[in-house]
């Protein structure tokens, strides 16, 4: 794998840990910015709107740019919006900082997905993929927890200024070894890639990658408080608990990125089937045995992340017409779920008062990609 592909891995790595380490800075940002709680938890709703709208926008601007242009340019800005949001004292700043940095790393990681597969043969695309997705698993082992510990120990605004420190080595790199020629597509027609969103493989390989994400982060929203409230563990177990769920991540996308082909084939249709049942599982039993509900976490999070890649590299496949596109549907549908997921899981708990509804939110959505998969697999017009 070139060296280059894992400098990007190293920024998306920075950049999926400012996704999600806000959910551990909540209360020190309300308190200094003297809003709601409610109102600074929605700058990670923020960051998910960025991201699905920078996704499209920002492939079909960047597309005509060199690549390395467009990589540092990208990075560059996503460094820049870090630093206003670390010295800011105005929310309202701070939230469109949070969107801004939402569309520039939308747009990196469209440059980066195809940039990544440029470099290597075709047969390993989907492991140079993988590369890039464990950098966002990595940081739920590593970053997220890094973060709420900076947060706790020295303030908020200590963890974006780490995240924009973080980010500097790959931008360096980055300018030093990027690709420095013209754009892959100076050719390209949007509206010409954007038909290609009608054809039927690729909205079903969308409509899955939406349906397994919701799953994984209707669940993964509600982690934390289903380890002390239901589990019944204290909250100096928390860390582990998330660190246990990311490490299966890891090892999930790492083994897709070697064994994924980008074909509905029956190893991903065998592990569809079986991510309903572990969520059933964690909701019906998960608080009955604090062994189960821990490896339950860790295989929750293999299946969901490998799952998840393996969506990837399939939206890629089905969207070949779209080289210059299809990176950012692919981006649409992981953030559309990674929205809907904690929202519906949110409902569901707040009108029962149970968080394990949480993990009935997530069986029920995985169990809808099983019926998709099962339905196109019996389509004679499957892709």
């Amino acid at each position: 794998m070139p060296l280059f592909v894992h400098v990007l891995g190293l920024a998306v790595f920075a950049q999926g840990t400012s996704e999600f380490m806000l959910s551990g800075l909540v209360p020190g940002i309300a308190r200094e910015l003297r809003v709601p709680v409610g109102a600074a938890a929605s700058l990670t709703s923020a960051y998910a709107v960025g991201m699905m709208a920078g996704a499209p926008a920002m492939a079909a601007l960047s597309a005509r740019w060199p690549r390395r242009r467009a990589l540092a340019g990208f990075l560059a800005a996503f460094v820049a919006v870090h630093v206003v949001g670390a010295v800011t004292s105005d929310f309202a700043v701070l939230f469109a900082s949070r969107i801004v940095a939402a569309v520039v790393n939308a747009g990196f990681l469209a440059v980066a997905m195809s940039v990544a597969g440029s470099l290597v043969e075709p047969g390993r695309r989907a492991r140079a993929t993988a590369v890039l997705l464990s950098g966002v698993t990595l940081s739920c082992v590593a970053g997220v927890p890094a973060g709420a510990w900076l947060g706790h120990a020295y303030g908020w605004r200590a963890a974006f200024w780490a995240v924009a420190v973080l980010c500097l080595p790959a931008l360096a790199l980055v300018f030093r070894s990027a690709p420095a020629g013209a754009a892959d597509r100076p050719d390209l027609s949007v509206r010409r890639e954007l038909r290609v969103l009608r054809d039927r493989p690729v909205r079903v390989a969308l409509a899955l990658a939406v349906a397994v994400n919701g799953a994984t982060f209707a669940t993964f929203a509600y982690l934390a408080v289903l380890a002390t409230d239901v589990v019944g563990l204290p909250e100096a177990a928390v860390p582990g608990v998330l660190a246990g769920f990311g490490a299966g991540a890891f090892a999930g996308v790492t083994l897709a990125g070697r064994v994924a082909d980008g074909r509905l084939g029956r190893g991903l249709v065998a592990a569809l089937w079986a991510l309903p049942a572990g969520w059933a599982l964690l909701a019906a039993a998960g608080s009955r045995s604090v062994a189960l509900f821990l490896a339950l976490a860790v295989v929750q999070g293999a299946l969901s992340f490998g799952i998840g890649t393996a969506l990837v590299n399939r939206v890629m496949h089905v969207a070949s017409g779209a080289p210059a596109m299809g990176g950012s549907f692919a981006t649409v549908a992981l953030n559309t779920g990674a929205f809907l997921g904690p929202l519906l899981a949110g409902a569901a708990t707040g009108v029962t008062g149970d968080h394990r509804d949480a993990a009935w939110v997530s069986a029920a959505a995985a169990a809808g990609a099983v019926a998709v998969a099962a339905l196109t697999r019996l389509s004679p017009r499957r892709g």
